[in-house]
C-alpha cells in the first residue's frame, strides 16, 4: 500500500473535528508525509472539513452573520453605513458567498470592506470575486499585502505550490497594530497576530444585542501547519516569536463571543444547534476561547519541544 493511500484511510478513521488539532500527535511518519506534500494536505483537508460545501446562512448576534462553507467561517457584520465581509473562503467560494448573502436579504453590492485574518487561499480564495461584484475595499495588514497581491506565491512555505495559488487582487488600504476599520457606528480593530502567517490579523470589535454590549473576536494566526519549523531551520526569521507574542497577546483578549475561520475551532456546529432554542446566547463563551488559546499554547511548546528532539512529545 502506497504512503498516500495510507495517508487516506488514515484520515477516514478520525473525527472530522480533530483533524487540524490532532496534527501534534500524529506519529513522526504521516506528519513527515503531510509535510511533505502539501497539496496532499491541502485536499484532504479540504474535503474532510468540508470547506467548499454549502451552509446555510445564519445570523450569530445582532449584525453578525455566518455566510461561510460548512468547514470555514466567513462573517458578514451589518453596519447603519453598509456591510463589512470577514473571509472570502476557498477559491470558488464567492458565488457562495454571495448567494448566503442575498438569502439573508442584504444586497452583495453594499459591501464596503473585505477583511481576512490571513492571506492563505482557504481565507481569501473569493476576495477578488467579492471585490468585482461589490466594489468594495480591501483591507490588509502592511506584512500581508505582498501575500494576497501574488496571490499566494509569496507564501514562505506555499508560494511553490499552486494548489495553494488563488486570484490575486490589490490592497486598498493598508493596516497596522490597533489600525480601526470604522463603517457606521462599527468599529474593526486589527490586531496584529503573526505565526502562521508574517501577517496574521486578530480582528476585535463590539455589538449590541438587546441592550446589552459583548466583546467579540476573531483570533488569528495559532495554527502551526505540516512542515512548518520554528526553531531548527525556521520557516521564515522570527517565527517562533511570533507565534510566542501571538499567544501571549491572545491570552490578554477577553472576548463574549468569539468566531474562527475554521468551524472545527469553536464548535460551530454544535452552538448552532443550540442557537436555535438559546438564539444568540448559544455563541457567548467566554471559557471556550481561554481553552482554545490555552490549548494552542500546549501545542506550541509540544512542537518546540519535538523539534529539539523531546522524545516524550
Amino acid at each position: 500500500m502506497n504512503t498516500s493511500l495510507k495517508i487516506r484511510l488514515f484520515f477516514k478513521s478520525i473525527s472530522v473535528l480533530f483533524f487540524l488539532s490532532f496534527y501534534m500527535h500524529l506519529n513522526a511518519q504521516t506528519r513527515d508525509s503531510l509535510a511533505k506534500n502539501p497539496a496532499l494536505f491541502l485536499n484532504l483537508a479540504s474535503k474532510t472539513l468540508k470547506w467548499t460545501e454549502p451552509a446555510e446562512p445564519i445570523q450569530i448576534a445582532g449584525p453578525i452573520y455566518f455566510v461561510g462553507t460548512k468547514g470555514l467561517g466567513s462573517y458578514l457584520i451589518s453596519t447603519n453605513a453598509g456591510l463589512i465581509l470577514l473571509y472570502t473562503g476557498m477559491p470558488g467560494s464567492g458565488p457562495m458567498i454571495e448567494s448566503s448573502i442575498k438569502k439573508l436579504g442584504f444586497n452583495p453590492s453594499d459591501i464596503k470592506y473585505i477583511l481576512s485574518g490571513h492571506a492563505h487561499s482557504d481565507h481569501v480564495g473569493g476576495h477578488a470575486y467579492i471585490k468585482k461584484i461589490s466594489g468594495a475595499k480591501i483591507a490588509i495588514m502592511a506584512k500581508e499585502k505582498e501575500l494576497l497581491e501574488s496571490g499566494g506565491k509569496t507564501d514562505f512555505h506555499y508560494g511553490k505550490v499552486p494548489e495553494f495559488w488563488f486570484d490575486p487582487v490589490k490592497a486598498d488600504q493598508i493596516l497596522y497594530n490597533g489600525d480601526i476599520i470604522k463603517l457606521g457606528k462599527t468599529n474593526m480593530t486589527a490586531y496584529y497576530t503573526p505565526g502562521h502567517t508574517k501577517g496574521d490579523t486578530t480582528w476585535v470589535t463590539d455589538i449590541i444585542v438587546d441592550g446589552q454590549k459583548y466583546n467579540v473576536v476573531f483570533p488569528d494566526g495559532t495554527s502551526i501547519n505540516p512542515g512548518y519549523k520554528l526553531i531548527k531551520n525556521p520557516s521564515y526569521p522570527g517565527i517562533e516569536k511570533n507565534y510566542r507574542n501571538t499567544l501571549n497577546k491572545l491570552e490578554t483578549l477577553k472576548p463574549d463571543i468569539w468566531l474562527s475561520c475554521h468551524t472545527d475551532f469553536f464548535d460551530f456546529e454544535n452552538k448552532k444547534i443550540r442557537a436555535e432554542t438559546e438564539g444568540y446566547k448559544a455563541w457567548i463563551d467566554p471559557e471556550g476561547y481561554k481553552k482554545r488559546i490555552a490549548g494552542e499554547h500546549i501545542k506550541f511548546e509540544n512542537e518546540i519541544k519535538t523539534e529539539l528532539g523531546d522524545k516524550k512529545h
